[in-house]
């Protein structure tokens, strides 16, 4: 019988920990590690480079070709994105970007075309996959699967946050307001809406620090897997 090897998908809206709670889970278990929101954002990223945003057939053949790699960046503690060997970990993540990955996320045809892209980031030992729709959608057979909360005011700050750091100018409530509506985007869309699996275990992170969101997987983990998976 082919081994199958096993997928721990962490699902979430956007600032709700999702992507250092995922690095962190990959790092400490020595599995690999999917950001698909990531793949959103490079499909934007070349899209705009190309000058194709609103042409949805070169979005789809952008989609279908696309040689993106997803790594463990441990400096950054978080995932480290090539697209044809370049990287760009640091301008997917641009503002400018992330709209535009929302927007060409609701399309069906591109949606569909990156499904079997994800599904072939599975592979031994195991994977942890990060995004909206993986245990809904892409990996709904996966043994454990967790999905992240936060409140729009918290994500906002945290974003705000990230932002300063990065000597970026920005208000905080014009980072709320876009949080809100890319939750409306991402929960309305027609293909794959962010929703929580029917089996998923739900973690408000808001006033959790990310230690005790990990303490939380790692009770879940020794459930799901029976204590043969686990992590110091």
């Amino acid at each position: 019988m082919k081994h199958i090897p096993p997928v721990i998908t962490i699902d979430g809206p956007s600032g709700s920990g999702k992507g250092t709670v995922s690095y962190l889970l990959a790092k400490a278990l020595g599995w690999h590690l999917l950001d698909s929101g990531a793949l959103y954002r490079v499909l934007a990223y070349a899209a705009q480079r190309a000058g194709v945003l609103e042409n949805q057939s070169a979005l789809l053949h952008l989609a279908e070709t696309l040689e993106v790699q997803c790594g463990k960046d441990d400096q950054r503690k978080t995932a480290r994105i090539l697209l044809n060997d370049e990287d760009v970990t640091d301008a997917i993540r641009a503002e400018e970007v992330g709209k535009n990955a929302s927007k060409i996320a609701v399309l069906e045809d591109v949606r569909l075309a990156l499904i079997e892209r994800q599904r072939a980031f599975r592979l031994s030992p195991g994977l942890v996959a990060d995004g909206r729709d993986m245990g809904t959608t892409i990996f709904p057979d996966a043994p454990l699967k967790i999905y992240l909360t936060a409140s729009p005011e918290e994500r906002a700050r945290r974003r705000y946050g990230q932002l300063l750091a990065k000597n970026v100018d920005v208000r905080l409530a014009d980072l709320l307001k876009e949080i809100e509506a890319r939750d409306q985007r991402d929960q309305k869309r027609t293909a794959s809406p962010l929703k929580a699996a029917k089996d998923a275990i739900l973690i408000d992170t808001t006033d959790l620090s990310i230690e005790e969101v990990m303490e939380r997987i790692r009770a879940e983990l020794k459930r799901a897997f029976n204590g043969a998976v686990d992590f110091q």
